[in-house]
């Protein structure tokens, strides 16, 4: 199993960036995927991650301004970013974990990319 990040970069504030996860090895239907991040926190934080019943749930800081979407023909994981804050500069990490598992949880998840930067400064 691999899960790649692509996207990241640099963009000012009020900006967009889309993050894209590939995942092969596995089909990521048959797993329950989910975007964290490591800001100046040690540890990592739920961005948005996907149900065992499929629906999406975010973060109050990320609520209105992220989409997480799923290609299952691509075997890819998205993140639309919109109105980026200072606080959203962090290193984004997609990962996949069995549906029955906590999707808030770090601990949950068995596979983990790489992980991107992305970085909001003027």
């Amino acid at each position: 199993v691999q899960l790649v990040e692509s996207g990241g970069g640099s963009v000012q504030p009020g900006g967009s960036l889309r993050l894209s996860c590939l995942a092969s090895g596995y089909t990521i239907r048959s797993a329950c995927m989910g975007w964290f991040r490591r800001g100046l926190r040690a540890e990592r934080e739920a961005v948005a991650y996907i149900g065992s019943d499929g629906k999406p749930t975010y973060a109050d800081s990320v609520k209105g301004r992220f989409t997480s979407s799923q290609d299952n023909t691509k075997n890819t994981l998205s993140l639309q970013m919109n109105s980026l804050k200072f606080e959203d500069t962090a290193v984004y990490y997609c990962a996949a974990r069995l549906c029955f598992f906590n999707g808030s949880r770090e601990a949950s998840y068995g596979w983990w990319g790489q992980g991107t930067q992305v970085t909001v400064s003027s």
